[in-house]
């Protein structure tokens, strides 16, 4: 029963559509400084199926990510101060250190296991809610 509460406290995000209905929800690892944006998820040979890396930063911006000594293929859903999501990166190569970026400010990325977003029908104009965390980025 305890590791219920736990779990149920965890940091995670809700990504719905438009109606608000639910398309699915994430546990989150929160890299809101610079040094854990910086090693992200570098170096992981796994990632759980429903388990991803939410990126904070302290304003919008047009972010770039690459995927150096990234061991598995990620999709990267980019998302606006108002939550919505303004873009979408599909399986990103491994090890690759091509820039990768959307056309959109964000001022969030989610990184999970490559094929998620479409696995799960993510589109632009979705919607993302914080559970369990308030994202600030401390620098």
């Amino acid at each position: 029963m305890l590791a219920i509460a736990a779990c149920a406290g965890a940091p995670r995000v809700r990504i719905s559509d438009a109606h608000g209905i639910s398309k699915a929800v994430v546990s989150v690892e929160v890299a809101d400084t610079a040094a854990l944006r910086e090693l992200g998820l570098m170096f992981r040979q796994h990632l759980g199926k429903d388990a991803g890396m939410l990126f904070v930063f302290k304003e919008p911006q047009r972010l770039t990510f690459w995927m150096k000594n990234t061991e598995i293929p990620l999709d990267m859903i980019f998302i606006g101060p108002d939550g919505a999501v303004t873009g979408i990166i599909a399986n990103a190569e491994p090890f690759s250190q091509r820039s990768l970026s959307v056309s959109a400010e964000s001022q969030y990325v989610l990184e999970v296991n490559g094929g998620f977003a479409q696995r799960h029908r993510i589109k632009l104009g979705d919607r993302l809610q914080f559970l369990g965390l308030t994202p600030n980025a401390k620098n």
